[in-house]
């Protein structure tokens, strides 16, 4: 993979054909660029966009409350800017409202406990007590079911906890270089024995038929903890349960009640977890679209998911990414109001659950996907966008090199290409439309820790990088005119495809495409 660095490429450009926009030059002589530079740097809209999706309206669960209070915001939204908006169903899903989980050691001693339900998971009728106990390796088929028979009226620890609690750097940084080895043996030997329980035989049971057992036998709750490896911070994803409550902890409670539980000093834990179960909802897409003049039924598509986990606020995955498409849609009505090809912004539901919606739409619109001219997606988090693979399609480059050479320099200059790159199969909503062979870009940002942030309590507005995804929204809207601009489409029949999959040693071969779970069955019984 070839990656190019265009900075000498900028002061060169730059040097011969300055165009200033205050104290910002622009490499080519184009009004649209400079308006959209001054609009979304001038007026941006970022801030109040990212502080009412993240703060006040939360986490954007499939099926919840939250996400269609979302979707009627950004609707709502789009109509104050005259753009039209719609929603686009395209299947059913379980309609599931969070709300408190307080969790308390009550013996050994008191103590407030840093729990949270996982999403889907029932809750409790009321508060619940009961000892805390640990789930035994699950390939020691004999011990597994004397532990079925005790586990009535107690929690179960479901995984190891952790060595420690400490961030991986604050040992390096700390430790003597003899206990840091001991450390990093002792946390190598905790993830084998994590792995070998998780994947243990059980009687060759599946995880949904163990929690099925444990529900049988009367256990209160199952208990988990995923730790992101950063202070405080653990992950919520999904609960397989359905009749006992699911808890995720943070990693320092987590390894507090597995101590007790596993030096026989009788941890007790009171639980009262409260949840409201719509039953089902239909699920659907949001999409905002400006109708193209000369080429109506060609379309570039900007992308991103809307949907989130519902431990924090989904700031960083998917907030920023979702205002970012909806900021570069509204300066673009403003400055670019009768695009040459359709531009769509499609805010995506069930990304988290397997690029659904996007997949969705790629198998109900083969109309559009055979017309697309580019998809611009972003979901990694809140830096500058830093990266951009041209996903395999090896006549590419030169498009986006020649587009490359027109942004001005404070955007420009922080951007490689991966030429000629290689096709994404998964990961995020641009896959759904690169496996049916369209130029789809992932505008891939800066880390500014994503890894410790995303999927957990601590994703919240705070994180964002305001300066960053006014960047990005600004950079979205450039790109956006300069393919909507553009006199051909954009070649899709070149393609690269050599080398072997590191993963699997076979040689690679173009991803196929795969079919959206259209209802929660196929996710939750997995």
């Amino acid at each position: 993979m070839k990656k190019v660095r265009f900075h000498l490429i900028w002061a060169f450009v730059v040097a011969l054909l300055p165009q200033t926009l205050g104290a910002q030059q622009f490499p080519v002589d184009d009004p649209i660029l400079e308006a959209i530079w001054a609009e979304g740097i001038e007026n941006s809209q970022i801030y109040s966009l990212a502080q009412v999706l993240s703060d006040s309206i939360g986490p954007r669960l499939p099926g919840s409350p939250g996400f269609d209070a979302a979707a009627r915001w950004i609707l709502k939204t789009y109509e104050g800017w005259g753009i039209p908006g719609r929603t686009e169903e395209y299947g059913t899903w379980r309609a599931w409202e969070r709300g408190i989980t307080h969790a308390d050691l009550m013996e050994p001693r008191v103590r407030a406990l840093d729990g949270m339900m996982q999403a889907w998971s029932p809750g409790t009728d009321g508060p619940v007590s009961g000892q805390v106990v640990i789930l035994p390796d699950r390939s020691n088929t004999n011990a597994l079911e004397a532990f079925f028979g005790a586990v009535q009226g107690k929690f179960v620890l479901m995984n190891p906890a952790e060595t420690s609690c400490r961030p991986t750097e604050n040992w390096e940084e700390w430790a003597t270089p003899e206990t840091l080895e001991k450390v990093q043996a002792a946390q190598a030997e905790a993830q084998m024995a994590m792995r070998q329980r998780m994947m243990g035989g059980g009687g060759g049971m599946s995880q949904s038929e163990l929690v099925q057992r444990l529900e049988q036998e009367g256990a209160l709750a199952t208990f988990s903890s995923s730790w992101t490896g950063n202070w405080g911070a653990s992950r919520v994803s999904a609960s397989r349960n359905n009749n006992i409550p699911d808890v995720a902890f943070g990693c320092e409670d987590y390894g507090l009640m597995y101590r007790l539980a596993d030096e026989g000093q009788g941890p007790v834990v009171r639980l009262n977890a409260e949840v409201t179960d719509h039953g089902t909802n239909p699920t659907y897409n949001v999409i905002g679209e400006i109708r193209g003049t000369e080429k109506p039924e060609e379309y570039i598509i900007l992308s991103a998911h809307l949907d989130s986990w519902d431990g924090g606020s989904g700031s960083t995955d998917n907030v920023t990414g979702s205002v970012t498409m909806m900021e570069a849609l509204r300066i673009l009505k403003k400055v670019y109001p009768n695009p040459k090809r359709s531009i769509m912004v499609a805010l995506w539901n069930g990304e988290e659950q397997g690029l659904n919606g996007s997949r969705a739409f790629v198998s109900d619109h083969p109309e559009i996907v055979e017309n697309l001219q580019a998809v611009f997606n972003q979901d990694n988090g809140t830096g500058r966008v830093v990266n951009v693979s041209m996903q395999g399609f090896t006549g590419l480059a030169s498009y986006f090199g020649e587009w490359m050479t027109k942004l001005p320099s404070e955007i420009s200059r922080h951007i490689d290409l991966d030429i000629p790159g290689n096709p994404g199969s998964g990961g995020s909503d641009y896959a759904s439309f690169v496996c049916a062979g369209v130029p789809a870009f992932s505008l891939s940002s800066l880390s500014w820790s994503y890894r410790q942030t995303y999927h957990n309590p601590t994703d919240t507005f705070d994180k964002i990088i305001i300066d960053d995804v006014t960047n990005n929204a600004v950079l979205t809207a450039m790109l956006t005119y300069m393919a909507s601009e553009e006199p051909d489409r954009l070649p899709r029949d070149k393609r690269m495809m050599t080398g072997t999959n590191p993963r699997t040693g076979q040689p690679m071969t173009w991803p196929q495409c795969r079919m959206a779970a259209r209802n929660a069955d196929g996710y939750f019984n997995r």
